[in-house]
């Protein structure tokens, strides 16, 4: 099946309306919501999803009218409120998910060891003894695990384990599931002790791609509006279109000039998986994902292509804002595959819990 054909075939995965004995998730920290999709995708219903920016919140409301949303600080949202919005008690959570604000772990940032948004776990970890779900999956950068950010790594799978979980973390990369985007990320997976006990150990699931999605099987069939090209273009900036007239598909503008101005821009190439897309691409100047052969950043369509987000899914916000938000946001197929590997974990956890009654 074309890349195309198995989004749209996933997204009509999404819109297919929930059985009464769906899992059920919690998103936090949900962003756009490509986790959320990611997990409805694999047959999940969504009990909860809590996002602090309202650019990003925007789009969400537009994908998933129907979940509760708790829009602020998540450290505003309390444990009585989480579980009245949810309409859950503690226990019956099927999986808690989140992916805490990367940017203190990042390795394109700075890596400062005490970077206050290194703290924001703890936030996620309170939520997930309120809850007290089956299972657990939270979603970072492996930069965690690089250098003196080992330290941090430590703290977080000791809390983690602390809370009453066994717990698996691992670097996944998402070109593995079918995402045209080589993007790394740790992964957690956390099973609750008691069924852990009964021989459901947490795991991850196992690449489903040899090969990785290309950039030109990425955009086939894609449709650019006019508008959206002229956003792409990059005006009136003399060096960077100086730069991009000698650079060859593969390539970054390092290469033909030392002005930090230009770090990180790279042309895309048609034959090969794309790069991490990050936040910040929109903005400025330059951009990390240009196109292959024309003079200018990839599209929103485009971008939502190598995102693995659906042409349907609704983005909002300016084209900056838009950018930003594919670039958080966890790939909703990578998640899919996830949410998947999970549901089985739990589904095994019932089959056990049969045998032994």
């Amino acid at each position: 099946m074309a890349y195309a054909e198995r989004l749209e075939s996933a997204w009509l995965d999404h819109l297919v309306p929930r059985s009464i004995d769906a899992p059920t998730v919690v998103s936090t920290f949900a962003g756009c919501g490509g986790s959320s999709l990611g997990y409805s995708m694999a047959g999940f219903e969504e009990r909860l999803a809590v996002e602090w920016n309202e650019k990003q919140a925007a789009s969400f409301v537009a994908n998933f009218p129907d979940v509760p949303l708790h829009l602020g600080d998540i450290a505003d949202l309390s444990d009585a409120d989480a579980l009245r919005l949810s309409r859950l008690a503690p226990g019956e959570l099927d999986v808690f998910d989140g992916s805490p604000p990367c940017q203190g772990f990042s390795l394109a940032g700075g890596r400062v060891f005490e970077d206050k948004r290194n703290q924001l776990f703890l936030e996620y970890v309170r939520l997930l003894k309120t809850f007290a779900p089956k299972a657990f999956v939270m979603e970072n950068v492996r930069g965690m695990v690089i250098g003196k950010m080992r330290l941090i790594f430590a703290d977080i799978l000791r809390e983690l384990k602390a809370t009453g979980y066994q717990v698996s973390a691992r670097v996944l990369i998402a070109s593995h599931y079918g995402v045209p985007q080589a993007r790394p990320r740790m992964i957690f997976v956390g099973i609750r002790n008691d069924l852990a006990a009964l021989g459901v150990a947490p795991s991850h699931p196992q690449p489903l791609f040899a090969r990785g999605v290309t950039v030109r099987e990425a955009w086939h069939g894609v449709i650019n509006e006019p508008e959206e090209l002229d956003v792409a273009r990059f005006g009136t900036n003399r060096l960077v279109h100086r730069i991009l007239y000698r650079m060859s598909p593969g390539e970054y503008a390092d290469k033909y000039h030392p002005n930090r101005q230009l770090y990180g821009m790279h042309r895309l190439d048609f034959d090969q998986v794309s790069p991490t897309i990050l936040r910040n691409g929109g903005a400025g100047g330059v951009c990390e994902a240009c196109h292959p052969s024309e003079h200018r950043r990839a599209t929103i369509a485009e971008l939502k292509r190598l995102g693995s987000f659906p042409d349907s899914f609704v983005m909002r916000g300016s084209f900056q804002d838009r950018w930003a938000a594919i670039g958080n946001s966890v790939p909703p197929l990578f998640m899919r595959a996830i949410a998947a590997h999970v549901r089985q974990l739990l589904a095994t956890v019932e089959e056990r819990h049969v045998e032994s009654a």
